[in-house]
């Protein structure tokens, strides 16, 4: 899939601006020019592996008020590269979306178990729902605790990588 070059903001930004100073200045109305991929499938509006990326790596604050414990589920996407790919060829950038995916279909109101079930390559997620059961920050990966622990009951997290890959955590309890 090729993916077609988007104007900057700033560019964007700018056409704007010059066409409303233009009118402000009594200048006849054009309309303004098409942006280059206004013509442009649907797919290239999609979510980019950079902002995937950018989002799975942020770094994540513990909150004053967490309890000891906390129940979770996860999906997780694996990636060539990753501790345990056990032979994965999808690159980091694919495994990032795919698990945005999963997460957004989840947030549409997809059942979670049927999404562990579709994405997570984690040996027996499918049979567990995902589930993890009770866990404490020590049982999980740094960036794995920062991220479930700061999520409410019931809340989805966003896409958080750990060297195992990226994550999309539930917290249940």
């Amino acid at each position: 899939m090729r993916q077609l070059a988007r104007p900057s903001p700033l560019v964007l930004l700018g056409a704007a601006l010059g066409a409303a100073l233009a009118t402000a200045c009594g200048a006849p109305q054009t309309p303004p020019a098409a942006a280059p991929d206004s013509a442009a499938p649907a797919e290239a509006s999609a979510p980019n592996a950079a902002a995937c990326l950018a989002a799975a790596t942020a770094k994540r604050e513990a909150r004053a008020d967490e309890p000891p414990r906390i129940g979770v589920k996860h999906i997780l996407v694996r990636h060539a590269g990753a501790e345990r790919a056990d032979g994965t060829t999808r690159t980091r950038e694919e495994a990032c979306l795919r698990a945005m995916e999963a997460r957004d279909k989840i947030r549409g109101g997809a059942d979670f178990g049927e999404v562990v079930a579709a994405y997570s390559e984690e040996a027996g997620a499918a049979s567990r729902g995902g589930s993890l059961g009770t866990i404490e920050r020590a049982d999980v990966l740094p960036p794995f605790a920062d991220a479930a622990f700061e999520l409410d009951i019931h809340q989805l997290s966003d896409v958080v990588e750990t060297r195992y890959g990226f994550h999309v955590i539930f917290r249940t309890e």
